[in-house]
């Protein structure tokens, strides 16, 4: 140190190299500052990233959820074969393999999103940096950065939220799934997640909507299309923006070129394809809307909003064909009883003149909904043959011939009396240019129609099972989702009687007991003081068989019977059949059934006589699986097993019954099941239900009803294996003016004309302790052999009135008498 000391001292004294060097020095400090700044701020910012990139780590997915993920599916309803009934769920998707992926999807898909995707781990640094170049260089996001692995990380775990800590995620997600699960995983993932607009989720789903196909029979055009809407959805969306859509095609289609996917011809051919993509709804297999919303229902009650995107298929109880003529038998049955009350005129009047551009009143229709089959049409022209000319939705032109409308007699109503004016002669006594009616096409030509008012129902069950095979709750759905089998609670009317006969017959009355049609008055608690009873007919026909007065539905015999077997009997005997006490009244008018009952409960109750005696469960769900098809609910309930069947059960599990089967309970004998049938049956043969003998069957059974004023119109009718019941009537009750064997009679014979074609006869056999015997049908009592008018009639062993005995069972001295009830 000395040394240099000395040295320095002896040179000699240079003020301005002094004030250099010192100049010199501080700037080599300043940069020295800078740099040892530099690096502390590059030491600190790494810190921080390590971090921040710790933290974001710990707080990723766990691979087991990244292993476990769950695709959000819409919940199916399927009939009992597997078609579709119904889809619940915000997104429409239809998991697949990739194996079940054509080559030229994913080829197109990779080409167009991640052309690298089996070289990298999941990020693309290479497609990253370039991004980043284009960007600082255009200021525009020109090139995507994102790999197929990063969408997943990003649909999959991701918000779609834009923030640098969210992309720091993505990448680090994009690792970590790239080293959890295989490329092949990764990608079906991809292709079952991503959004391809027009609620589509997946690529399976995709091909459904645009092009209504499954994927295997996807052309290459429409594979580049798919392919290319990813990157935007919306404004990519061919139906929507066909110019856009096509442009991206192509692009994903010279990109497949690029990369060797695809030869020049099939490049150029693809190109020249034209744009064939519009929308495709939900293919419905069986029209059954009423049933998927009691499934919906179900459903959410259960599994609550999971029910929607888990995935759940629930496989129902009905017949898709057997659904299909439920579905004709109301539609037909409710327009024709609405022809057959007039016509009420049209829906609105567009004006006198037909506008020379067309698309201004078909602007007009599409606002008016359809109804069923019923579409709206606008009168246009009305022609010299008397026939009119009419505009649809769509833009197309029909025609209704003259002999479609001269049904359309004017109904005019005065309070809730309804009166038909003359037959018109003529087109223009019906409808007038500019005109908006409904009409549909049947029989081969278009028909004039109109929106009904009234309403029906209908539901078809299997008495041996409980299965509900058929379900209409109304004409339309969309607009009334009032489904009228298990809401609408109405009188039954005479088809109740058969529960009250029933009930008489396990008291030791027989089908030839005796009672007295006569006029009855009965002290009331109302105003008027006295009940009155008549029959349908207003007359009186002296002593009668209960099987008669079943056969006629006569009211006065029913009346009596009931009161002669008592009122708290027979409610709680009537409760056997599946019906609630406290929805039967304590008064005599039950025997015309003035109880609130629904369709449901009526064709459960028919179900007893049907099967000989048992009261099924009636269930709609026959198993619910999960998304990975596994059986996770069996609705299946007791079913029927008479004494024969149960011995044989015994018989081949070695004398052993097996305690894990469940039979349904036997609530009446099978003779009294039996023979109520006999009765039912005759209902058809000469009764009110005579105009069923068109069926030309032996085995149907089955009682009309019609209620006072003739509000409700009903029919039940069963044979050993179905069993039907058919309600019509107004949500707002007012009169039909028709009774049950012209409103509801009909729509069931529609019904099993179709469901019973080619099937065999299916009677209930005859139980053991019948016995048939000539009775004289005036008296009721055994016949002479020389009774010339003698008929055969059915008993039960025991039972059968003698020659000299009392057509009537001993008294019951709990039973009250004639007088006790006020019966005059």
């Amino acid at each position: 140190m000395l040394f240099v000391f000395t040295f320095f001292k002896r040179l000699p004294y240079n003020k301005q190299l002094i004030n250099y060097k010192i100049k010199y020095m501080s700037k080599l400090s300043w940069l020295k500052r800078i740099i040892w700044l530099a690096l502390a701020f590059f030491a600190v910012a790494s810190f921080v990233i390590i971090i921040t990139i710790i933290y974001l780590e710990l707080h990723l997915p766990s691979v087991k959820r990244i292993k476990d993920v769950q695709l959000q599916v819409p919940l199916r309803v399927f009939t009992s074969n597997g078609q579709l009934i119904a889809e619940f769920g915000s997104k429409r998707r239809n998991p697949v393999t990739l194996q079940q992926i054509p080559k030229i999807v994913i080829d197109a898909t990779l080409a167009t999103e991640d052309q690298r995707y089996y070289y990298h781990s999941g990020v693309d640094l290479l497609g990253l940096g370039r991004a980043a170049v284009v960007l600082i260089l255009t200021g525009k996001k020109e090139q995507g950065g994102s790999t197929i692995t990063m969408q997943v990380a990003r649909n999959y775990f991701l918000t779609r939220k834009k923030t640098f800590t969210r992309k720091i995620r993505e990448i680090l997600l994009a690792y970590r799934i790239d080293h959890t699960l295989s490329k092949n995983k990764v990608l079906e993932l991809y292709f079952n997640k991503i959004f391809y607009g027009n609620r589509a989720y997946g690529i399976a789903a995709a091909a459904q909507v645009y092009y209504g196909k499954p994927l295997k029979n996807l052309t290459l055009a429409e594979a580049a299309m798919l392919a290319g809407l990813p990157q935007a959805p919306s404004y990519l969306n061919p139906i929507i923006n066909p110019t856009a859509a096509l442009k991206r095609r192509n692009h994903v289609l010279e990109r497949m070129y690029e990369e060797s996917y695809i030869t020049a011809a099939q490049y150029q051919q693809a190109l020249a394809e034209p744009l064939t993509a519009k929308y495709h709804g939900l293919k419905i297999g069986v029209n059954a809307p009423y049933i998927a919303e009691l499934i919906r229902n179900e459903m959410v009650m259960k599994y609550g909003e999971k029910a929607y995107t888990t995935g759940l298929r629930v496989y129902t109880t009905i017949n898709p064909k057997l659904q299909t003529y439920a579905n004709i038998a109301i539609r037909n049955g409710v327009l024709a009883y609405d022809k057959r009350h007039g016509y009420r005129g049209p829906v609105e009047n567009l004006g006198n003149t037909v506008p020379a551009n067309l698309t201004v009143w078909e602007k007009a229709l599409s606002k008016i909904p359809t109804i069923n089959i019923l579409q709206p049409a606008a009168i246009i022209a009305i022609n010299a043959d008397n026939s009119v000319t009419a505009l649809l939705q769509s833009g197309q032109t029909i025609t209704i011939p003259w002999a479609n409308m001269a049904w359309a007699r004017s109904q005019t109503l005065k309070g809730t009396d309804e009166y038909l004016g003359a037959s018109p002669s003529q087109a223009t006594d019906i409808v007038k240019t500019g005109d908006v009616i409904y009409t549909n096409f049947s029989k081969g030509s278009w028909q004039l129609s109109q929106k009904p008012k009234v309403e029906a129902a209908l539901v078809a069950i299997d008495p041996q099972t409980g299965a509900i095979l058929a379900l209409v709750g109304g004409f339309d759905n969309n607009a009334s989702s009032f489904n009228r089998v298990v809401q609408a609670y109405r009188q039954p009317g005479s088809s109740f009687k058969p529960f009250i006969y029933s009930a008489a017959l396990a008291k030791g009355y027989t089908l030839a007991s005796m009672l007295n049609d006569a006029p009855i008055v009965i002290p009331t608690n109302s105003l008027l003081g006295l009940w009155r009873p008549e029959n349908d007919t207003h007359k009186f026909y002296g002593m009668t068989s209960l099987k008669t007065a079943l056969i006629q539905s006569r009211n006065l015999v029913s009346i009596r019977l009931l009161q002669l077997i008592g009122i708290p009997y027979a409610i709680n005997y009537v409760t056997r059949f599946g019906f609630n006490a406290d929805q039967l009244p304590q008064e005599l008018s039950l025997a015309l059934g003035t109880a609130n009952v629904t369709p449901l409960q009526m064709v459960i109750a028919y179900s007893v006589f049907a099967n000989g005696g048992y009261k099924i469960t009636p269930y709609l769900i026959e198993k619910i699986a999960n998304r990975d098809n596994k059986i996770i609910y069996s609705g299946h309930t007791p079913t029927v097993c008479d004494s024969t069947c149960q011995q044989n059960l015994v018989q081949n599990n070695q004398g052993q019954t097996n305690s894990s089967t469940n039979f349904a309970p036997q609530v009446i004998t099978s003779q009294n099941a039996f023979l109520m049938t006999q009765a039912l049956k005759a209902v058809i043969t000469g009764g009110t239900g005579k105009p069923a003998l068109v069926l030309h069957r032996e085995d149907l059974a089955g009682k009309t009803g019609t209620t006072n004023e003739k509000v409700d119109a009903w029919f039940s009718g069963y044979n050993n294996h179905l069993v039907v019941t058919t309600w019509m009537g107004f949500d707002q009750p007012k009169p039909l003016y028709e009774y049950g064997d012209q409103a509801a009679l009909p729509v069931w014979i529609n019904f099993m004309k179709l469901a019973l074609k080619n099937q065999p006869l299916a009677d209930l056999p005859e139980p053991p302790g019948i016995i048939s015997v000539r009775i004289n049908p005036a008296t009721g009592k055994t016949a002479g052999s020389n009774d010339t008018t003698a008929t055969f009639e059915y008993f039960i062993a025991g039972t059968v009135p003698q020659a000299s005995s009392p057509s009537l069972p001993a008294a019951n001295p709990n039973t009250p008498t004639n007088s006790e009830e006020g019966v005059y």
